[in-house]
């Protein structure tokens, strides 16, 4: 069972981890070396580039491909084989190139530990590498420490540890070595126990060492990290059912042909085997993983014009499918900086920050300044958060904190401490000793006995409490911090400084409530993500009304919405099932550790919803991996929240998350359309060759079929995946996880339009070869093959333009506005054209030069195969899809 180690007292820890105060010996130490060995993170395992490059083989589209490249090779197609290759490579190198960078999480984590540490050993302080630390190690720490291991402390003076990173917590929080009572607090709660890679930043203490390497929070989260499964993204899974779909297909196609060719005894077996490889190639749309991959990484491109940086390429369609954002707050959405937001005095009572009138002579002023160990630096201020947050709002304005201090100089102070609450300065003015105090409001107001209004000295009422206090409550249910001021004349400076001579018959002046503001622009943010169907969620480490404070300011819930917000140790009490059962209700999570992120994110998947976590933490990593879409803080995340992320805002800005969403949602829709036209095209040609072989027609020869779908799929369809995104595209709700390429009708208008492209086609071989402009047999076959060659390429060009809108109509000024798609249908109409065009090409192709009226014939063919389908779009709209019109 796991020591509680904050139920023990120091004494007991001491006993427990077999320890003493003057610390352990060197025999002892070399013996826990040995048992615990060093205070490191263990490393991941990195993958090298090449195996890397083989991982990117293994999908089973990728498979195919290289199958039928071989087989083209085998069966003389040598161009064709060497272009699928080409573009088999070329898809391997891009997902390298974007995932080139390891999981370097556990490497972030081991580079944030401190080198060297203060240690007590055989009775004398000695400065060890931090590494070297064992269990039960007497640890000496100060500000500006990184916290070397897990551990309880034995003493404290004045200890704030900045935990940020850790626990979400966004202030540094008050430390001491009293024993806890409580069984289970939450990390953030427990103040007598340090934790591995947290700071320092005010006091001293001492500390015993009870947790080294993976055995720490740190650890624990590494831990989790390693365990963490890599999600398959959406886009993943599409591609994959795809390919698996198309594969049968085409087998059993090919098969049927080959099988009926031979039965029939039309063709030789050889022929006929070749036929059969041919359409497998060109029914297998090879282009389609160069398109999947050339539109995420466009993507890419633009996502990183807008601060937001793709680590792994899918990523970039996963964030269109996001139906759930679940952020952290410190930082993500808020600014992770302590501000003055309002403050009051009896003269003034609560005004907001921005119109309270400050001056150098007025008392609170002084205090907030003196009172105050914040320091100028060249870097900016230094110091505790909430102290520097008084000296920034005084330097807002455009004030001079040297003037007040030169005026009333420090002579002594009396330091904070967590029992009595507050802090005290001893300053001199015209000869003239004053203490200037800050606090806790209740406990200023346990030492006041005066208060100051517009300049006059009188008696503390019990009125003036009960209106102070309850201004007091009031700000402290808007999640604000709050500190009361007073200070005193002193007649008597020869006492000891301590708090008992000193702080007592204070004169009250004022209170300050601060809090960590909201991003500005993230209020707005999270109404459009509201509006294109996403919900979001706020999951930190702060306090239950701190959170429910930002939330209600940033729209995340509703002031009606009162049971949207839960805590951690709720969270404890309810098992996976129940969690899963009730997730729904909740918007806000407090007080939470790492493993409750992760419950939560698994909690929404197991509801099929795609999930987007942000973060910037240690604490946010586990999430952030086990997440659909992990989106770390460029600038205020830690390396291990970035390596695990999939996407990285460079600008910590949530309203980039939205951006990247709209970008995401662009990206589906443009491989959509890529694979509507491709699919469709392939299918013509099956559908051709499958009823010429039927009809025992002569069938188009494997190079035919092969330059079709080479020129004709292709340049259009990677053109198709750059296309500009739909304008209501945030006003459509989320695809989710059961949608995929084929949802949204393309699944039918594939069919319908592939049947329409390959009846067209035999149309036109029919007319030729009843219509004839020759005589002889072999001229009419001749003419009619090259025809319905013809037309097949034309039908799919011509239907390139259709397929820019799954439903909407081509007769308008948007159809021409990609100057690459256009140039990608001219130069593909040439490749064909010379085919038949230039003499030298006709015997290699099989095919014969077309008279004009037979060009008529296959143009009309492709205009024809434009209305019908505009004439199908039309109803579509009308009557099925009246929300996209």
């Amino acid at each position: 069972m796991k020591t509680k180690y904050y139920n023990l007292t120091s004494e007991q820890t001491l006993e427990k981890l077999t320890s003493q105060t003057t610390g352990l010996t060197d025999a002892q130490v070399k013996e826990r070396q040995a048992q615990y060995g060093p205070n490191v993170l263990e490393a991941k395992k990195h993958t090298t580039l090449l195996q890397k490059f083989i991982a990117q083989f293994k999908d089973l589209m990728i498979v195919i491909l290289m199958v039928a490249a071989l087989v083209a090779m085998f069966a003389g197609e040598v161009s064709d084989a060497l272009i699928i290759f080409l573009v088999v490579i070329l898809n391997a190198v891009f997902g390298v190139f974007q995932e080139a960078k390891a999981e370097n999480a556990i490497d972030a984590l081991q580079e944030m530990t401190t080198p060297y540490s203060r240690v007590r050993r055989n009775g004398e302080i000695l400065q060890v590498k931090s590494d070297e630390l064992v269990p039960g190690d007497i640890v000496l720490l100060e500000a500006g420490d990184i916290v070397p291991a897990d551990m309880r402390l034995l003493s404290a003076n004045s200890l704030k540890v900045e935990e940020a990173a850790l626990t979400g917590e966004s202030v540094p929080v008050d430390k001491d070595a009293a024993v806890m009572t409580e069984t289970e607090p939450p990390l953030g709660e427990q103040h007598n126990l340090c934790f591995m890679n947290t700071s320092v930043t005010y006091g001293t203490a001492e500390a015993v060492v009870f947790a080294t390497g993976m055995n720490t929070q740190v650890g624990h989260i590494a831990t989790m990290l390693d365990e963490v499964d890599n999600s398959v993204t959406p886009l993943q899974k599409n591609i994959t059912h795809l390919s698996k779909v198309l594969t049968v297909l085409i087998l059993v196609i090919a098969v049927v042909i080959f099988v009926f060719g031979v039965v029939t005894g039309r063709e030789s077996v050889l022929d006929m085997l070749l036929t059969a490889i041919s359409l497998a190639v060109a029914a297998i749309p090879e282009g389609l993983p160069a398109i999947v991959t050339i539109t995420l990484a466009l993507g890419t491109q633009a996502m990183a014009k807008r601060h937001a940086l793709v680590r792994k390429l899918p990523a970039v369609e996963t964030l269109g499918t996001t139906e759930i954002i679940a952020s952290d707050k410190t930082g993500t959405l808020t600014q992770n900086k302590m501000t003055v937001e309002q403050l009051y005095t009896p003269q003034t009572d609560l005004v907001k920050a921005s119109a309270f009138e400050i001056s150098p002579e007025a008392k609170l002023t002084q205090i907030m300044i003196l009172a105050n160990d914040s320091q100028e630096t060249p870097d900016g201020l230094v110091g505790d958060p909430t102290e520097t947050a008084l000296i920034q709002y005084y330097l807002d304005r455009g004030l001079d904190i040297t003037q007040v201090q030169k005026a009333f100089p420090r002579v002594d102070s009396i330091p904070f401490d967590s029992e009595r609450k507050m802090m005290s300065a001893l300053v001199e003015n015209n000869g003239q000793t004053y203490l200037m105090t800050k606090g806790a409001v209740d406990e200023i107001l346990r030492q006041a006995t005066q208060i100051e209004e517009n300049g006059q000295i009188r008696p503390l009422t019990k009125a003036d409490k009960e209106k102070i206090l309850k201004v007091n409550h009031d700000l402290a249910l808007e999640a604000l911090r709050v500190l009361g001021f007073a200070y005193k004349p002193l007649t008597d400076t020869t006492k000891e400084k301590t708090a008992k001579n000193y702080e007592n018959d204070l004169i009250f002046v004022g209170l300050i409530g601060m809090i960590d503001p909201e991003r500005p622009e993230v209020k707005d943010a999270v109404a459009e993500a509201k509006s294109a169907g996403i919900r979001p969620l706020m999951i930190t480490g702060d306090h239950k009304d701190t959170a429910r404070a930002i939330a209600l300011r940033l729209g995340i819930i509703t002031p009606e919405d009162t049971a949207g917000v839960i805590t951690g140790r709720e969270l404890d009490a309810m098992s996976d099932e129940e969690l899963k059962q009730n997730v729904d209700r909740y918007s806000v999570y407090a007080r939470v550790a790492p493993e409750h992120k992760v419950r939560i994110v698994k909690a929404w998947q197991a509801h099929g919803k795609i999930v987007a976590m942000t973060g910037d933490g240690v604490n946010d990593a586990p999430a952030l991996k086990t997440a659909d879409i992990g989106v770390g803080m460029g600038i205020t995340g830690t390396e291990v929240s970035k390596n695990a992320s999939d996407i990285v805002l460079a600008d910590d800005n949530f309203a980039t998350i939205i951006l990247a969403v709209r970008e995401g949602r662009k990206v589906f829709a443009n491989i959509q359309k890529a694979i509507q036209y491709l699919l469709s095209a392939n299918l013509g040609e099956v559908l051709t060759l499958f009823m010429m072989t039927m009809l025992n027609w002569s069938i188009f020869a494997p190079v035919q079929i092969l330059w079709i779908n080479l020129v004709t799929d292709t340049f259009p369809a990677i053109a198709l995946g750059i296309e500009k995104g739909e304008k209501n595209i945030m006003q459509q709700k989320p695809r989710g996880s059961k949608s995929n390429f084929l949802s949204n009708g393309v699944g039918s208008s594939i069919i319908y339009q592939g049947l329409l492209e390959g009846l067209l086609t035999l149309g036109v071989y029919w007319i030729a070869l009843n219509y004839p402009f020759h005589h002889t047999s072999a001229q009419i076959h001749a003419d009619a093959l090259t025809m319905a060659y013809a037309t097949l390429g034309v039908l799919q060009l011509f239907h390139a333009f259709n397929s820019k809108s799954i439903h909407g109509t081509i007769f308008r000024k948007e159809t021409f506005n990609n100057k690459y798609f256009n140039l990608a249908v001219i130069s593909s109409a040439i490749l064909l054209a010379m085919t038949i065009f230039v003499p030298a090409f006709n015997q290699t192709f099989h095919v014969t030069t077309l008279a004009l009226q037979q060009w008529l014939i296959v143009l009309g063919a492709g205009v024809l195969m434009v209305l019908i389908v505009e004439v199908v779009k039309f109803f579509q709209r009308r009557f099925i899809y009246q929300d996209e019109r």
